[in-house]
């Protein structure tokens, strides 16, 4: 990506927010806060990033509330434009609560949050995410209570068929995920969201630096 506006859609409680801004920084990007509240011109920004934290507190799902908050009119808009929409923890869950991709997220087995580092598999390249990286593997952090990724099974052989799984969790599944499904497309790939965090990773002092190139 070139030098552009990257919108950062903020909710009430997301608290990665700064760490995504800076990320956008960091890549020579240029990264503009959109509150939840606020509709936008969706012809303003090159993509948007759902950052990761407790929208509204996690109260009745997490990320139920937040997909129902006006911007999400906005967001859906360009994301059926084609416009590239990348969900992080609970952004993720916040563009599966709004239908914008397949499953849901679901407590953890052992209902206990897990703060670690995880090895995971790219299943998928994505032309829009993380469309370079290094290597098939990548090593990042999660922090997560809910992120056990759910479908039917109808729905399961769906994703499978047309090629929507993007990342899978290597040797060790942290949270009970269907197929230790990590990350999941839309079937236009635009759309993308993983429970771990690439804006966590993207300097040697913060113990990696595989997330440099989901951006």
């Amino acid at each position: 990506m070139s030098k552009s506006s990257i919108g950062i859609v903020r909710f009430p409680g997301s608290n990665c927010d700064r760490d995504v801004f800076s990320f956008v920084e960091a890549k020579n990007m240029t990264p503009q806060f959109l509150w939840h509240l606020d509709q936008f011109d969706v012809n303003s920004y090159q993509a948007l990033i759902l950052p990761g934290g407790f929208s509204y507190g996690d109260y009745l799902r997490s990320g139920a509330l937040s997909a129902r908050s006006p911007v999400m009119k906005s967001v859906r808009e360009f994301a059926n434009r084609g416009g590239p929409v990348l969900g992080i923890c609970n952004g993720f869950q916040v563009l599966t609560e709004a239908g914008l991709l397949p499953g849901a997220l679901v407590k953890n087995e052992g209902l206990r949050f897990v703060d670690d580092w995880v090895e995971l598999e790219i299943q998928q390249r994505n032309p829009f995410w993380c469309k370079a990286p290094a290597k098939p593997q990548l090593r990042l952090p999660i922090a997560h209570g809910d992120g056990r990724y759910y479908a039917p099974a109808d729905e399961v052989k769906k994703i499978q068929d047309q090629g929507q799984i993007w990342l899978k969790y290597r040797h060790y599944n942290p949270n009970g995920s269907l197929l230790n499904i990590a990350g999941v497309t839309n079937q236009k790939k635009n759309v993308a969201g993983l429970m771990p965090h690439p804006e966590r990773a993207i300097f040697d002092w913060m113990g990696g630096t595989d997330g440099w190139s989901f951006l």
